[in-house]
């Protein structure tokens, strides 16, 4: 016989129950589904979760009897079904109930076992939303961990522990030798070092423990790099053997214990630089993805800059291999991410060639997101008033469905607008042929609502001057 209690057939409280569950799910998809989540609406989760223990508490008080219920599955031999697990608790990836939730760059939220496996494998994307992710860094989701914790207690389940994946290379003794014998040919003639190149890639981008080995010696990633850097003679480097390189070097900087080693050795940005300049396409894609591979770390988005690889890299975006735009233009937004890189940003010229693609139609997303940073700089206002960005961004902003992208237009037009009072007229005018500004104050994003009020306020305060003049 299986136990009901009272509380479970109120339907007061079943009401009540129901009316927090549908709250408290969706507050939970707001956390879990925007990286610009406030704090508030944590602690309104937090506090939603509350009100619905504490009606389950109340509920089991006003009923000390409970009713016996047949239950003809506990009669049978068989046990009875194991609830079902909400699909807000179970892992994208393996489709089972988390251990250990953790937060993406993108704000998706997966089991650390499951999406480390999915980084360790080479990824580069959010498997779900298919972003580039700007870093690989995990943070603890532990609102989610605190609701999947009462959701097991209520169902009298044991709340299973975090599986703790440390990096156990499993390395052999073979395996060194063979990763030093593999090293050692990198000096010998070309076929031996083609050879060797080939098989480092292969053996880093499917083993995450070979990875780790480069970090084992301070001379590791100087004999990877040595067909490369000890080209004395003039002639070019094979570009099949150049590539094998690049590559390696990519699959190694995903390891986060490397990502400083790699940017820290004195030959590795240089060669990149000359990749992207000169190499085959996939090797400058490539190239591309190690900068904004290795950017994830504060200490590397200077030294990279300071070593002046914006430029190449702004080049390349400009060239407009497909490619190679993804990587690109996410390292560059990595790179842009601390405030003293924005100024040799917009010295290499990158609001023109950001603003040219985006009038081309290009990763246009993408490209408004560093525009936004680098209107932070002086500089850039000026660059975009010679270069017409404010039309451009009227245009978005009145044709474009992407939110995020009439936000950043708008936070840019807010800029400049308060810098240069001539493009005041420019935006009225917009405002009267369109409402373009006031329909964003009234269906925007919440910054792209204080952004364009903002604006508004400005149009009024100029017009009752106008009037009591």
């Amino acid at each position: 016989m299986a136990k009901t209690e009272v509380f479970d057939s109120d339907p007061t409280h079943m009401a009540r129950a129901a009316e927090l569950k549908k709250e408290l799910q969706k507050l939970v998809n707001s956390i879990v589904g925007n990286e610009d989540y406030r704090t508030e609406t944590i602690d309104q989760a937090n506090d939603t979760l509350r009100a619905l223990k504490d009606l389950k508490l109340r509920g089991r008080k006003r009923s000390p009897l409970s009713i016996e219920v047949p239950n003809r599955q506990q009669e049978s031999v068989s046990s009875p079904a194991p609830p079902t697990c909400p699909e807000e608790f179970k892992c994208p990836l393996s489709k089972e109930l988390m251990r250990d939730p953790v937060i993406l760059c993108t704000g998706q939220t997966y089991d650390r076992p499951f999406i480390n496996k999915w980084l360790e494998t080479g990824n580069r994307t959010c498997p779900l939303t298919q972003q580039v992710l700007s870093h690989t860094n995990l943070t603890p989701n532990h609102l989610i961990r605190e609701m999947i914790s009462h959701w097991c207690k209520n169902q009298g389940l044991e709340l299973p522990d975090p599986i703790h994946h440390t990096n156990v290379e499993g390395i052999t003794s073979s395996d060194r030798d063979r990763f030093l014998s593999l090293l050692e040919k990198l000096s010998s003639a070309l076929p031996e070092q083609q050879e060797a190149a080939k098989e480092l890639r292969r053996l880093t981008k499917r083993t995450p423990s070979f990875r780790a080995l480069f970090g084992e010696s301070d001379n590791a990633i100087p004999q990877l790099l040595s067909p490369l850097s000890g080209n004395k003679s003039g002639s070019s480097v094979h570009p099949e053997l150049q590539e094998d390189v690049i590559t390696t070097l990519l699959n190694l900087s995903i390891h986060d214990n490397n990502k400083k080693l790699v940017a820290e050795t004195p030959m590795v940005i240089p060669l990149l630089m000359e990749a992207l300049r000169a190499a085959t396409t996939a090797t400058r894609a490539n190239a591309a993805a190690t900068l904004f591979t290795l950017s994830a770390l504060d200490c590397n988005k200077v030294l990279i800059v300071k070593s002046g690889a914006l430029k190449p890299l702004l080049d390349l975006l400009e060239e407009g291999n497909p490619l190679a735009m993804k990587d690109v233009a996410s390292a560059i937004f990595n790179l842009c991410l601390v405030h003293e890189n924005r100024a040799r940003a917009v010295k290499d010229g990158a609001v023109r060639v950001i603003l040219k693609k985006i009038m081309e139609g290009v990763l246009v997303n993408e490209l408004l997101a560093i525009l936004a940073m680098l209107c932070s700089h002086q500089g850039a206002i000026i660059d975009m008033e010679e270069q017409g960005g404010v039309p451009c961004l009227l245009q978005i902003m009145r044709e474009s469905s992407c939110e995020r992208s009439k936000e950043n237009c708008i936070a840019i037009l807010h800029t400049i607008c308060f810098y240069d009072r001539s493009k005041w007229k420019e935006v009225k005018d917009e405002e009267g042929s369109y409402g373009t500004i006031s329909k964003l104050a009234k269906d925007g994003t919440s910054r792209a609502k204080r952004k364009a009020n903002s604006i508004l306020e400005r149009f009024n305060r100029a017009v009752n001057l106008t009037h009591t003049a």
